[in-house]
């Protein structure tokens, strides 16, 4: 049996069934491989894998209930796919913990905080990016009815909060240095007070309650499009135009812990092709799409709706082919953050030749496990019963 199948007992309990396939996973995949995923290059023989555990997301949930999940993984002899729900009360940042300890496969984060956990120690590679991101991403986010701030400038001298690694410190971040209102940092007070709150739901209740006056967040999320959809929250900033946000820290990216991808590149890559598919599948089916996000995510049906066809939705983005393109992306921005004071990246920052190394092409463009070089022309499935 192999080592990824020991999962700690408090993450057991999070597991919400068997079938779903989204960011995370691991245990048990058998070596055996389809024409559709076989590799130019022979793989070291491994313990196989029987079961796979992914994150609960509105891609997986709708790759889980159409089979798409099923049909990519049984190719490779992968025939248990165990989805983990993240938790109400999940800090940010959990999700290097799971991979790392073992209780997922792959898992989603913006870029930024990626490359800020490879920094930090975690040797995971980057196996997916999206495309840029745009201003409806991660906005800055105000109560409704607070009549004191309905703009940037309105937060000058005002309390702002957010997760410190994550696209709500690395989005704001730039729009406010950009117009001249800096965040407090670690060594240097800015214009607007900085509160670090690595938890979602007490930023939340910060602000709501009125103890920060601003947060940021992605309106893809359940709870920010909770929050818009209801009214109880305006956009009151956004990302600068193209900038280092957009062109680059604010993309998606999938990350696998280097060992993982290294043993089982096949079980990465049917999960690259399931999001392919799925990706195509909420397109043709909208409304279908949103009740099965809404009954796996538990959150009402608009809001499902919402989340996978609003401009801001991150789940079903198209990818980047190229790895270098990645790589200079990585660069950029990581130069961009240094030189206007990030602590954690100037710090740690990573050399060149780590970025290379951090960014896994095999799951690129030409690579041999590339998702694009499978024929993606499948027949479009209906929801199972």
């Amino acid at each position: 049996m192999s080592d990824y199948l020991s999962l700690p007992s408090r993450l057991r309990n999070t597991v919400l069934g068997i079938g779903l396939a989204a960011s995370l996973g691991l245990a048990g995949y058998g070596l055996a491989v389809s024409e559709a995923h076989a590799a130019p290059a022979a793989v070291p023989a491994h313990p196989a894998l029987q079961t796979i555990r992914l994150q609960l997301n509105p891609m997986t949930a709708v790759a889980h209930e159409t089979g798409i999940l099923k049909e990519e993984y049984d190719k490779v002899g992968i025939h248990q796919i165990v989805l983990v729900a993240p938790g109400s009360a999940q800090l940010s940042g959990a999700e290097a913990a799971l991979l790392n300890n073992g209780g997922v496969a792959i898992a989603q984060r913006m870029i930024y905080p990626a490359v800020v956990h490879a920094a930090r120690g975690l040797d995971a590679v980057i196996v997916w990016e999206s495309q840029p991101s745009d201003g409806n991403r991660t906005p800055i986010l105000a109560r409704a009815d607070n009549k004191e701030v309905n703009s940037i400038a309105d937060l000058d001298g005002k309390k702002f909060g957010s997760s410190r690694v994550s696209c709500y410190w690395t989005a704001p971040f730039e729009t406010l240095t950009k117009a001249g209102l800096p965040l407090d940092s670690r060594t240097q007070q800015g214009r607007i007070r900085y509160q670090s709150i690595d938890q979602g739901n007490a930023a939340v209740a910060a602000l709501l309650s009125g103890a920060i006056d601003a947060t940021a967040m992605h309106l893809g999320t359940s709870s920010a499009a909770a929050l818009y959809t209801k009214g109880q929250v305006k956009v009151v900033g956004r990302t600068p135009t193209q900038g280092v946000y957009e062109r680059g820290a604010g993309r998606v990216s999938y990350f696998a812990m280097r060992d993982f991808a290294d043993r089982y590149p096949q079980a990465v890559q049917a999960f690259l092709i399931a999001q392919e598919r799925a990706k195509q599948w909420v397109q043709d089916h909208p409304d279908e799409a949103a009740k099965i996000v809404a009954k796996a995510t538990r959150v009402p049906e608009d809001v499902a709706k919402f989340q996978i066809t609003d401009a801001s939705q991150f789940f079903f983005m198209e990818g980047e082919r190229d790895a270098n393109n990645t790589r200079v992306t990585i660069k950029e921005f990581q130069d961009w953050y240094v030189a206007n004071g990030d602590d954690i990246l100037t710090d740690h920052r990573l050399s060149d030749d780590r970025i290379h190394a951090l960014v896994d092409e095999r799951f690129f463009g030409n690579g041999a496990y590339s998702p694009y070089r499978t024929c993606l022309l499948y027949t479009s499935p209906s929801p199972r019963d």
